[in-house]
């Protein structure tokens, strides 16, 4: 297939619903083989692959637990095993739990923090080293949050698991720079997800939000998936160590309610 991440395999944490869809759908559709990755839904992650070969691309879809390294580095092993190597590595998985601090489980806690970071960390170690081995170049994109930078009161351990990835971003780049390896973060705000449903559900709590975001309107997956897919290309050969914010000027305008 014609595109241009043709030739190139590419592993989508989360990507049987929502923002990892959308982005497993987009690379897939301009060439690249996916590593589709899910946890609970099989028959979700069959309709991202079903939509991917549907546009031409090449798709499987695998089951791992993000937070469990082993099974998150079985990712790597299995692209490499089925679908020839691996190019571009996408950490989208992740998970938010609402509590006041002074209320949050050390069960929340943890599900929270090896989700979201511990999840990249380690799958990204082992992307790196199978690139490294090769020889190879490749392109680290982790989905973060506006988040990583703005306060977000009742959900203490998501800020604190994406600012850790806006750190290890940061570190990452100036590690794999040498090895032409490049890492940056996507940053979405209120996106249209399944995720945001009870939002999406109360009207004057969306309204309230909608008045923060310069642009008016929530984002769409399809608004984040074209940003990854242009880190991941070849015309982002030359741009690391930073973060994107696909938010509607949010984060320039936010304020508690």
């Amino acid at each position: 297939m014609a595109g241009r991440f043709a030739g190139k395999v590419a592993i989508v944490t989360g990507s049987s619903s929502g923002i990892g869809q959308s982005i497993a759908i987009r690379l897939g559709s301009e060439g690249a083989s996916v590593v589709v990755d899910f946890l609970n839904h099989p028959e979700n992650a069959d309709q991202t692959k079903s939509q991917i070969e549907a546009a031409g691309g090449k798709a499987i879809t695998l089951q791992a637990d993000v937070t469990k390294p082993a099974e998150v580095q079985n990712l790597v092993e299995q692209a490499h095993a089925q679908l020839g190597g691996c190019d571009i590595l996408v950490n989208n998985a992740g998970v938010e739990k609402h509590a006041p601090f002074w209320e949050a489980t050390e069960a929340d806690y943890d599900l929270v923090l090896n989700t979201n970071l511990k999840a990249a960390f380690f799958l990204s170690q082992r992307f790196v080293q199978k690139l490294m081995e090769a020889k190879k170049p490749g392109r680290i994109i982790n989905i973060s949050s506006v988040h990583e930078d703005m306060v977000f009161p009742n959900f203490a351990s998501y800020c604190a698991a994406k600012g850790g990835m806006r750190m290890l971003m940061r570190d990452l780049a100036m590690e794999l720079g040498p090895y032409n390896i490049t890492v940056n973060n996507v940053a979405p705000g209120a996106i249209n997800t399944p995720i945001n449903k009870s939002l999406l559900a109360d009207k004057p709590k969306l309204d309230a939000l909608l008045r923060n975001i310069p642009l008016g309107r929530l984002g769409e997956p399809e608004d984040v998936a074209s940003l990854v897919a242009f880190l991941a290309s070849d015309e982002a050969a030359y741009v690391t160590g930073s973060t994107y914010f696909v938010d509607g000027g949010l984060i320039r305008n936010y304020k508690e309610q």
